[in-house]
Parts: structure tokens; C-alpha cells; sequence
């Protein structure tokens, strides 16, 4: 059977081939897929979603949720990396769907919809919607079977600042928030995303052109490799996110271990930034998974297998 996900993502590039390879991939079943402001403005997020859909045109389309603003804005976004648009300026065109709920509701009406415990929130940006959702449905973190997140560093540096990850600065009030429920949660970590560099030989290893996850990746991919190359010296990319789609459904390939985090709120150099117990005698109670190791080439021959599958089911 099929497990049943919703996808909250702020497309960007790493989220729009994560969101390739999870609708298209047979073992999930993609409920809908909320957007976040994060690597750009939540109007941006919300248009993204529905390009990406309309470019690989899955069989069956997910509910769509739509992207507001944090309550304090959002302090960065992912320009830097994937340009104004957030897909590498590609300017795909998109017939905009009206009326489309909030990301929110659409993620409470999904978890209340199936059997209780049935499905994973896949969080690949930053956490405002699960955190407004949990507020809208105070039983919510007690009916989601598991939230999967991509954020945070446990004992290496933030990448936007020396601090923080990226998705956690956007909206640290909500990873707080999230951090401390009582859902079952697994956090996937910059201290393991970044172990894995997708260098330029991706391209030889992606669908044809003629098929449209193959047409859509080879447009946004270059884009990526530019930023990464302009901004870090990086002759390849690291994919943060689709890392993360790959903890929630090749489990097996990572390796956990129970912590207490929490998130720094305040502060003028240490907003955004994780906090771990890991004292001899920690004080704090275990409150999620956090990944701490995986077969980084098994990692990546999954992420590779998932783009074939996605190009030869879409067509």
C-alpha cells in the first residue's frame, strides 16, 4: 500500500525535483501539496507549485494549498541560489488557479480525511504552515502519523547564518512551536544533508528531453549549478530537500537518533539556530528523531531511480 504524504515545500529548484521524483513515485501516494514562503515570497511559492505541476502533469493532481506570510515576515529568501522566481528565472508559464485554500486548512482537512496515524507531512521549508495548522486543529499532532523536516544543524554551522539553516531563520517561531508538540517527528539535518554533492554527471543520468520530467529538470537544473558555483565554489549541488523526500521513504537508509531540540527565537547572532541537549545528564525531555548518518551512495542511487521512474511515468 501506497503511504499517503502531503508535501509542504518552497519551491525552489531542490524542492520542485523532490516534488518530481514523490508524485510520480509508485510506494507514495501524495495526498496534496501545501506552499510555503521561504526561497521566495509565498505568492511566488503558491505559483511554483502549480508550474511545476502543470510541467511534469503527474497522472493524478494533489490538492493544492496556498502560501501566506509568516506573522514577522520572511527575513531571507533563496534569490542568491534559484533567482527572483525561485526556478532559475525560467519563466514558465502557468494558468494560475483561483480560490485555492490556505496551505493550512488543506493540511488539516487531508490529515482529518484519512485514518488516523496514516500520513507523513514531508516539511522540505520552513515550518509556518504545520505550525498554523496545529493551531487551527489543536489535535492535529496526535492524528499525523509523522512530520519529516528538513532543517536545523546539530553540531555544524547554519548556511545563512554562521548559526542558523535556512528553513528554521525563515520562521523560527514556528519550528519552536513545531519542535514542541507532542507529533512524532524525524529532523534531517545540514549535518547530513551536506554530505551529498550532485555533480555536473547528474545530467547524464536524467530522463530524455522528450519526456517531460527529463524537459523540466534540464531547465531548472543549470540554474542551480550557476548559484552554487557563484556563491559557495561549489562545482555541483547540494539537495537538501530531496535528501529529506528520501529519509521519509527509504527510512531505511538513514540512521536516527532520539534528542531534545529546541529553537532560539532571539538573539542577534543566534536566531534560528537549533538547540540540542546532549548533556551527560540532559535536562530536557527526547522530543524527535534527528538523522545522524546514511548510505550517502544508496541515497543518491534512490534519488537517481526516482527521477527515471518519474520520467518514464509522466511520459
Amino acid at each position: 500500500m501506497a503511504r499517503k504524504v502531503i508535501l509542504d515545500v518552497d519551491p525552489g529548484i531542490d524542492d520542485a525535483m523532490a516534488m518530481c521524483i514523490a508524485l510520480l513515485d509508485p510506494a507514495l501516494e501524495v495526498l496534496a501539496v501545501t506552499a510555503v514562503g521561504g526561497n521566495c515570497s509565498p505568492e511566488q511559492a503558491t505559483r511554483n507549485v502549480q508550474t511545476i505541476l502543470e510541467q511534469i502533469d503527474p497522472p493524478y493532481w494533489p490538492r493544492l494549498g496556498a502560501a501566506s506570510a509568516p506573522d514577522d515576515g520572511l527575513p531571507v529568501d533563496g534569490r542568491h541560489l534559484y533567482g527572483n522566481d525561485g526556478l532559475g528565472e525560467t519563466n514558465f508559464l502557468v494558468a494560475e488557479r483561483q480560490h485555492l485554500h490556505p496551505s493550512e486548512k488543506v493540511i488539516c482537512d487531508q490529515v482529518r480525511d484519512a485514518s488516523e496515524g496514516s500520513v507523513t507531512i514531508v516539511a522540505l521549508g520552513p515550518l509556518t504552515n504545520i505550525a498554523r495548522a496545529m493551531i487551527l486543529d489543536p489535535e492535529l499532532p496526535s492524528l499525523v502519523g509523522e512530520i519529516v523536516m528538513m532543517g536545523g544543524a546539530v553540531s555544524g554551522p547554519g548556511n545563512i547564518t554562521p548559526t542558523a539553516e535556512f528553513n528554521i531563520y525563515c520562521d523560527p517561531a514556528s519550528a519552536r512551536a513545531v519542535f514542541h508538540s507532542r507529533s512524532t517527528k524525524t529532523l534531517v539535518p545540514l549535518d547530513v544533508t551536506n554530505r551529498i554533492v550532485l555533480s555536473y554527471d547528474l545530467f547524464n543520468q536524467l530522463p530524455d528531453e522528450s519526456t517531460k520530467v527529463g524537459r523540466f529538470l534540464r531547465e531548472v537544473l543549470p540554474p542551480a549549478f550557476r548559484g552554487y558555483r557563484r556563491q559557495f565554489g561549489l562545482e555541483g549541488i547540494h539537495v537538501h530537500d530531496t535528501i529529506t523526500l528520501m529519509a521519509a521513504a527509504h527510512g531505511e537508509l538513514f540512521t536516527t537518533e532520539e534528542m531534545a531540540g529546541d529553537v532560539e527565537t532571539s538573539g542577534d547572532l543566534t536566531t534560528g539556530m537549533t538547540v540540542f541537549d546532549r548533556r551527560r545528564v540532559p535536562a530536557w525531555r527526547h522530543n524527535m528523531d534527528v538523522a545522524v548518518d546514511m548510505r550517502a551512495d544508496e541515497v543518491i542511487d534512490a534519488i537517481i531511480s526516482g527521477i527515471r521512474t518519474a520520467g518514464a511515468k509522466a511520459g
